[in-house]
């Protein structure tokens, strides 16, 4: 059956548990393979003596790379299709994730890690392009909610079970964690093709570069540099702005409530999707709380600090989910994976970039809070976007 078929009937309800199962378990593999380096960095870094540096990289390479890796992933999901692209996109996941574990020094840690993150990157894009392949036009909100959900999960299941929980089980070894936490991701690459729809090739070629022309690429990547920059670089420097605070004993306690608000996150946009995606108004609203909350952790100190980073991650996780569900909601489906790709290309530049940004002035400076306000200040620059966003469906794209 033509992956393009547009009028192909969609899977009766009692289907949909199955699908949404493969969503969640696809979204979950977003973030894990990133998200076990930092607790295992330490033990990483020891064996093949990495600087602060390449250490850090170990996190930082495959934020970049999912900037970098978007363009493949449009070009895949055009050649190949959405469902063939994020099969293919783990298994280059899971090579680099997997290599992590048996590399003999730095210098092939760096490679598989950015194979990894290249992989990682090609799923973002193919995840909104396969919803309207798979759901109801009245589903797509609750798909992006669900893998998205998986996303925040593997957030804090990859940061919060690797060092207590699944160490231990492997005798401490950093190696064998890696290999663990990255091969059943075969067998969820393998189960996409339970679904009995999506398996041919497109029976027409697609364009897959950024059309630039469309002003949702630009504004809704904008945006998404905002969420991601304030909540991958809150979480960079949360270390140093609590020791500047005088407060670095609470660091554990922060990072917990930190991460598990985007989890929260994910539960109420499980629940409220179908109400509040597509709707400008929440964008807004999220986008203003997380800059407000953003303030508030360079205003206090203290626990007034850890609440106002957890009030910015909880509604920066709510605000990422409700832009990653744009394409799908307003695109055609054979259009959605360009835009989500054109999004995530510039996002993710961002959410490298203005934190390193701030990080140098912060050096510069010897304030670490100088690198929270370049990160408020671009997000300030980039909120008036919000108001110009229109989210109507575009030609092509069913009603619900």
């Amino acid at each position: 059956m033509a992956e393009l078929s547009g009028t192909t009937t969609p899977p009766p309800q009692a289907k949909l548990l199955p699908v949404a199962v493969l969503l969640w378990l696809a979204g979950v593999y977003l973030r894990i393979p990133i998200l076990v380096a930092p607790p295992l960095a330490p033990f990483i870094g020891d064996e093949l003596a990495l600087s602060q540096a390449l250490t850090g990289a170990l996190t930082t390479l495959p934020i970049l790379m999912l900037a970098i890796g978007s363009m493949p992933g449009s070009l895949a999901i055009a050649r190949i299709g959405p469902r063939n692209t994020l099969a293919l996109a783990m298994l280059i996941m899971v090579i680099g994730s997997a290599g992590r574990g048996l590399v003999p020094d730095t210098f092939t840690l760096m490679i598989a890690s950015a194979v990894m993150g290249l992989g990682v990157a090609m799923m973002q894009p193919a995840l909104p392009a396969l919803l309207p392949r798979w759901l109801e036009p009245h589903h797509l909100a609750l798909g992006s909610a669900i893998y998205m959900n998986g996303m925040l999960m593997g957030e804090f299941i990859g940061a919060g079970i690797t060092l207590p929980v699944l160490m231990p089980i492997l005798d401490n070894s950093w190696r064998a964690t890696m290999l663990a936490w990255s091969l059943p991701a075969l067998l969820v690459a393998a189960a996409l093709f339970l679904p009995r729809r999506d398996r041919a090739r497109p029976v027409r070629k697609m364009a897959w570069l950024p059309d630039w022309s469309n002003p949702l690429t630009l504004r809704v990547g904008l945006l998404l540099g905002l969420s991601g920059s304030l909540f991958f670089g809150l979480n960079a420097y949360m270390g140093n702005l609590l020791e500047q605070q005088g407060h670095f004993e609470k660091l554990s306690e922060a990072l917990f409530w930190y991460n598990i608000a985007q989890v929260f996150a994910s539960l109420v946009m499980l629940k409220m999707a179908k109400y509040w995606v597509g709707r400008r108004s929440l964008i807004i609203i999220m986008a203003a709380i997380s800059i407000i909350g953003t303030v508030g952790t360079i205003a206090f100190s203290g626990w007034w600090t850890i609440a106002s980073a957890t009030l910015m991650s909880f509604t920066a996780g709510i605000l990422l989910i409700l832009l990653v569900a744009v394409p799908p909601l307003v695109m055609p489906s054979e259009e959605t994976g360009r835009l989500s790709a054109g999004t995530f290309l510039v996002g993710y530049t961002l959410a490298f970039s203005i934190p390193m940004l701030g990080g140098v002035l912060a050096d510069w400076t010897g304030d670490v809070r100088h690198a929270l306000m370049v990160m408020i200040t671009y997000s300030l620059l980039v909120l008036p976007l919000a108001f110009t966003l229109d989210l109507k469906k575009q030609k092509g794209q069913p009603e619900s």
